[in-house]
């Protein structure tokens, strides 16, 4: 499995950021053909201070090639372009393959 992680600083608006996310960008995700499944979440802390984020997303693929696909289609290409609708603050995406920890 393959993750995707995008990190959301903090906003100049939290509350459009969060409408719109909601409202507008989450059901293009819905729509988006490659991830296995997905979640995000707005209550990001820190175990101390102030997290330096203010959201985030968390996307999983078979493979890093199945992430590479998807972010390329044009549905993809879309949902990248519908970010700067929202994310003010800017955003940090990383990926990995994910390792099972169980041995």
């Amino acid at each position: 499995m393959h993750r995707l992680v995008v990190l959301y600083p903090h906003p100049a608006d939290p509350d459009h950021f969060r409408d719109y996310y909601v409202t507008n960008h989450l059901p293009l995700v819905a729509n988006w053909p490659g991830p296995l499944a997905w979640r995000y979440s707005f209550d990001v802390a820190a175990p101390e201070g102030e997290a330096p984020y203010f959201a985030v997303f968390e996307a999983d693929f078979a493979d890093a090639a199945a992430m590479a696909a998807a972010q390329t289609s044009p549905h993809g290409e879309r949902l990248s372009a519908d970010v700067a609708n929202y994310a003010t603050g800017g955003v940090v995406i990383i990926h990995y393959p994910v390792r099972d920890g169980t041995g």
